[in-house]
């Protein structure tokens, strides 16, 4: 995921029963050409993937400020440097006629939330419309199904916002009937994308399209993590370092392979690392970690250009644990949510899980590196996230939205809170009930902190402005 990822989990409002202040300015990033602005642009927070930012969260003062029922589920949300916030939505109909599980792109109002205006997009595969990001015209750059990937433009008009298609680029003769899972904005100006069933391509600046295929049976169910010197790939068996040529064709420069477990693990999407690759460490990318999906599982690090390893350790002290979200990282830490047992919908795994369920207990813990050793600084066995959090540099937190302590019984009953965890200690420092499930059932979405510190937040039916 992001998930904050294979954000299928639209299926949920089926399965579970139910119905269906202005912004300050952030500056562009200055190293990414045609890249939105700096912290808001992208789904894990930067090309790097380190789910952080540099913007401040709620809070000690978070509350509900605002909410709208948008009519699906809104797996990223990213806001432009016009204060807009805009979704990646899936919605419970859409269309013409009306289909179940549509991609649609959302605008939202910056202080009320609510919905200004809808684009559905052609459906595919249902992981289509999931991942994308913001170019630097406040664009939502975002795949169909119809193996296009689009520039969805904003636009005020006489009677109000409407949402139109500014750009499209057809890679269909390079996927077949694949569906784009991955898509990022390079250092070169370039686009990557990645398929399902392991098609890894670029468009370079001038619309000409390089790709190449990964070894059968290897399929990606995360997002593409950039760096200056290329791209980080982890598919369901090996991690990739890969660059791409003069004609825009991604080349591998190191494969690892990983241990992923006797099969899919209950919490976890698919049968192998539910991570997505995070750079960190040495001039903010020389390193790359990923946490495989063995018995018990080890978070590996590697250097970024080698592929040799720097460490590896067991990413949770505590016992049956393993994770679906990309690990947060800020200088040489990384900070890593448990998700198992999390109980997403049938229909949004690939497989059955060994066990076949197991109790949402949660968990986070933080691993340092220095002088080539891995060390755990600290494990909480009590925050039960149930979002991919966000780091914030600016305030040493780690906000997102979290259930209450474990029970025995079903997840989806109770209080759904604002949370936020010291990044030095992994103390809870705040805890706000903004919402109850099963009606916000947070899914293990992604959300955004914008510049004025508003915590952007899709559930299972709403958009939640969480603010200071």
């Amino acid at each position: 995921m992001t998930v904050s990822k294979r954000i299928l989990i639209v299926v949920a409002a089926t399965i579970l029963g139910l119905a269906t202040a202005s912004f300050a300015t952030a500056a562009a990033s200055p190293s990414v050409p045609g890249m939105g602005p700096a912290w808001t642009s992208l789904m894990h927070g930067d090309p790097e993937s380190t789910d952080s930012t540099a913007f401040r969260g709620p809070g000690r003062g978070a509350h509900l400020a605002a909410s709208s029922v948008p009519g699906g589920v809104c797996a990223a949300t990213f806001v432009g440097s016009d204060g807009y916030p805009l979704s990646l939505c899936t919605a419970y109909a859409a269309g013409t006629p009306p289909q179940f599980a549509t991609p649609v792109v959302t605008l939202f109002h910056p202080r009320t939330a609510q919905v200004l205006a809808q684009l559905p997009l052609t459906k595919g595969k249902l992981l289509g419309g999931v991942y994308g990001f913001l170019d630097d015209k406040n664009r939502v750059v975002v795949a169909d199904g119809s193996g296009k990937i689009l520039r969805v433009g904003h636009h005020r008009t006489a009677s109000g916002w409407t949402l139109r298609i500014d750009k499209s680029t057809d890679v269909s003769r390079q996927i077949g009937s694949d569906g784009i899972t991955g898509l990022a904005p390079d250092y070169q100006g370039r686009t990557w994308f990645a398929t399902t069933g392991g098609v890894v391509g670029t468009v370079l600046p001038d619309g000409r399209i390089g790709s190449t295929r990964l070894p059968r049976g290897e399929e990606l169910g995360n997002g593409l993590t950039i760096r200056a010197a290329g791209a980080s790939v982890l598919t369901t068996h090996a991690l990739y370092e890969m660059k791409a040529d003069a004609n825009g064709v991604p080349r591998t420069v190191w494969r690892r392979s990983y241990d992923r477990g006797a099969a899919r693990k209950p919490g976890q999407l698919t049968w192998g690392s539910g991570t997505t690759p995070t750079y960190f460490g040495p001039g903010g990318d020389g390193w790359v970690a990923i946490v495989d999906s063995a018995a018990v599982p080890e978070l590996i690090v590697y250097h970024a250009d080698s592929g040799s390893e720097v460490c590896r350790m067991r990413a949770f002290k505590s016992p049956v644990q393993g994770t679906e979200n990309s690990p947060m990282a800020w200088g040489n830490s990384l900070v890593i949510p448990s998700t198992y047992g999390f109980q997403y919908p049938p229909i949004a795994v690939t497989g059955p899980s060994v066990p076949a369920t197991a109790p949402f207990r949660g968990g986070m813990t933080r691993i340092d590196v220095e002088d080539g050793r891995c060390s755990r600084v600290w494990e909480t066995t009590t925050d039960r996230m149930a979002t991919l959090p966000r780091l914030s540099r600016a305030d040493g937190m780690i906000h997102g939205l979290a259930y209450g302590r474990y029970v025995p019984g079903p997840q989806q009953l109770g209080s759904v809170n604002y949370a936020a965890i010291d990044f030095q200690t992994g103390r809870r420092v705040v805890t706000r009930q903004v919402a109850t499930a099963p009606l916000d059932e947070p899914l293990q979405l992604t959300g955004m902190i914008g510049p004025d510190g508003s915590l952007w937040q899709g559930t299972a039916t709403r958009m939640l402005k969480i603010a200071r």
